[in-house]
Order: C-alpha cells, then sequence, then structure tokens
C-alpha cells in the first residue's frame, strides 16, 4: 500500500509499505476514505523527531470503509463504514470505563510513563502506525471505532477522530457560564471548531485571537469577535478586558501550545531538538522546559479572577517554568489534556446532520490526494495559501 512516512525532520515522504493484517482476533482492517492532517502531525514534522524512526506512518483523523475483521469481532462487518478516534482504547478497562480514553490503562506506554497509545504519534505514545495511509490496522474492532451511515460526505464525519471531540472537550473543559464569555487563543482547526461549539452552547461573547488573516476572517464569519495578535501584541490583555468591564473572560481555551508564537530561545531550542541524535534530543524534551509559552501566559493574564483556563494545545516540556504565584493569586481553574473521543461521540454525533450547525461540511479548506501530503505538511507548516484544515484522499 501507499503510505506517507516520516524520513527526518522536515521530511516526509509516500512510500510502499507492507500492507497491514490481522493480527489479533479483534482487529479490523479498514481501507481509508479520508484522513486530515492534524496541527499536532507538525510537532512530528519539526520537533518530535527522537521519537520516531524513518518509515513510520503518519496520521491520526482516518475513515474509512471496514475491508476485514478478526475471527473475534460481532459489531461489524466488511462494508461498514467507520471513523477511527485517535485514542487507541481498549473500552472496557477501568480508565475508559471512567470516559477517559486517552488514559487507556490496556493501551498506555509504559516504557515512558504516557497514556493511551495514539495512531501515529512516536514512540511516546506507542509508535502504532497511522491512517494517512491507504490501510489501516484497527484493534478493539467492536469497542474503538465508531460506525457512521454511509451517504453523506466523508467530511460530515471524518472530524469524529479528533477534531470535534477534543474542541468540544476543549469548550466542556473551559466551563463557560450560561451567556459567559470566553477567549480562544488560536484559530487553527481545533480552536476555530471550539469558537463554534462554544457559540452553538449558548456562551454570549467568544473572542478570537490569532496572527493569521485567513484565520482570523474565518472565524469573524462564524460571529467570533476577532482579535489580531500582529496589532495588540502586548496589548492583548487590556484589549479582551476592554471587552469585559475590566474583568477579562470567564474562561480561555489554550488551542496554540507549543508552536506559540515569539519566545526566540524556546524556538532556538525546538530547533536544535530535531536536530541532535535521539538520544540527546529525548533527554532535552525530558528534563529541559522547550517550550514557547506566550500563549499559555496570555491565557492567564486574559482570564478573569476565578475563571478557568482550558488546555487542548500539546506543550512537550517537562520543566517549563510556570508563573504559579500569579496563578495562584488569580485562582484559576486549569484543566487539560488528550481528548477522550470515545466519551464525547454520542453528544456530537446528533449535530452531524444536513442542518450542520457546527459547519463540519466545508470546514476543510483543502482536499488533496495522499501522494501531494508532503506538500500540504511543508504548506501547513508555513501558513500558505489559506490552509487551515486539509483532508487527504488516498
Amino acid at each position: 500500500m501507499r503510505a506517507l512516512t516520516w524520513q527526518g525532520k522536515r521530511d516526509v515522504r509516500v512510500e510502499t509499505v507492507p500492507d497491514p493484517r490481522i493480527e489479533q482476533p479483534t482487529d479490523i482492517i479498514v481501507r481509508i476514505t479520508s484522513t486530515g492532517i492534524c496541527g499536532s502531525d507538525l510537532h512530528l514534522y519539526e520537533v518530535l523527531g527522537p521519537y520516531l524512526d524513518p518509515g513510520d506512518i503518519l496520521g491520526h483523523e482516518p475513515m474509512g470503509v471496514v475491508e476485514e475483521v478478526g475471527t473475534g469481532v460481532t459489531s461489524l462487518v466488511p462494508g461498514d463504514r467507520v471513523v477511527i478516534p485517535f485514542n487507541v482504547s481498549c473500552g472496557h478497562c477501568y480508565m475508559c470505563d471512567r470516559g477517559l480514553q486517552s488514559q487507556c490503562e490496556t493501551t498506555q506506554v509504559h516504557e515512558h510513563g504516557t497514556g493511551a497509545s495514539l495512531f501515529g504519534y512516536t514512540k511516546l505514545y506507542g509508535q502504532v502506525p497511522g491512517g494517512q495511509a491507504e490501510l489501516l490496522r484497527v484493534p478493539f474492532g467492536d469497542t474503538l471505532p465508531i460506525k457512521v451511515p454511509h451517504g453523506p460526505a466523508d467530511d460530515r464525519f471524518v472530524y469524529l477522530s479528533d477534531v470535534l471531540p477534543t474542541a468540544w472537550q476543549a469548550v466542556q473543559y473551559a466551563a463557560i457560564p450560561p451567556g459567559g464569555s470566553v477567549t480562544v487563543l488560536g484559530l487553527g482547526p481545533i480552536g476555530a471548531m471550539a469558537a463554534r461549539i462554544a457559540r452553538h452552547q449558548g456562551a454570549g461573547l467568544v473572542v478570537g485571537v490569532d496572527l493569521v488573516p485567513e484565520r482570523l476572517s474565518r472565524a469573524a464569519a462564524d460571529g467570533v469577535t476577532c482579535l489580531d495578535l500582529r496589532r495588540y501584541g502586548k496589548d492583548l490583555g487590556d484589549a479582551i478586558r476592554d471587552l469585559t468591564d475590566g474583568r477579562g473572560t470567564d474562561a480561555v481555551i489554550d488551542a496554540v501550545g507549543m508552536e506559540a508564537h515569539g519566545a526566540p530561545v524556546a524556538k532556538a531550542a525546538h530547533a536544535a531538538v530535531g536536530w541532535l541524535p535521539d538520544a540527546l534530543g529525548q533527554r532535552l524534551m525530558e528534563t529541559a522546559g522547550v517550550d514557547r509559552l506566550s500563549a499559555f501566559r496570555a491565557a492567564i493574564d486574559v482570564v478573569r479572577r476565578g475563571g478557568t483556563i482550558s488546555v487542548s494545545g500539546v506543550y512537550g516540556g517537562a520543566a517549563d517554568p510556570l508563573p504559579l504565584l500569579t496563578m495562584f493569586d488569580k485562582q484559576v481553574q486549569l484543566r487539560m489534556g488528550q481528548a477522550n473521543v470515545r466519551h464525547w461521540v454520542d453528544d456530537i454525533l446528533p449535530l452531524l446532520t444536513d442542518e450542520d450547525p457546527l459547519g463540519v461540511d466545508d470546514f476543510a479548506t483543502h482536499r488533496l490526494p495522499l501522494e501531494e501530503g508532503p506538500q500540504a505538511y511543508k504548506t501547513f507548516q508555513d501558513k500558505q495559501d489559506g490552509m487551515i484544515k486539509t483532508l487527504l484522499v488516498p
């Protein structure tokens, strides 16, 4: 089959690799029909190379049609249409029973002390082959895949793999009061969808912050009050307080993470990690703070006292210095973590209708053949061509 593989820093290639096969009775094989490029895939492209091997298959936002089922699978048959959550979760352990599929005890990566394995996402999360490929082996065939109806285009359902549940969880963790206010930092795919969900759920004021013109204009068309970081810079907090009677918003969603703008020293550290030998790069990631924390510090600044910060953007540094004194003084509540995809599906599926209240049908800005994946990674990394969300079609 053809698959998009990691070969080195800023070097991904579509290559011919062996087809996956059934390995356990509960496995299924899915023929992929659409697969997204996620903002966190860019971390693999740029920073997390020490945890990858050449040839690793990337991607964790796939959907497709069941091609083959193991002898132990009873709920699916070949021809069924499914979306694959990015968490590799068993569905029946202590954590899964509590809706914490991102912490699944069956697939936790004990070698690195991390949570549930993820498709296409480094040794830190199990080094499981990903979904930017023609075929994908999926374990836990009776409990992990999300069965969806035939008929509507893939765009209707593919975001159940990551974007929708990640954004939904970000809004739930933000605990926006009815008619309240929220600032969304970063209007990439997750931030843009979180802003839509917050408005759909009744937020009175949704403020969106970014510095990419196409992202700002798109969010503004959704009814978001947009602030261009290039204009406000260090005055962002004052601008948001001006909109909220001097307090700041009830909640802030940090949908940026370690890709934050600015912080040249941390940016240089990011660049260095990607070029170091694996052992040294891993040690630096695990023992030093190498993140750009400007987005998180902005969140602390603009949230009102007693408000909530919800972090959905990925951070990688293990020893990042945080302004705990300010956080304590402001009585900030903080929630974060990988999305528990399966936990939110029942809430989201009823909204994936012809009425399309969340705008999923036209959410993708680019649809490209899998073979154009390497160029798509570069375009997305460089924030060019208005690229906000790309779907690859094998």
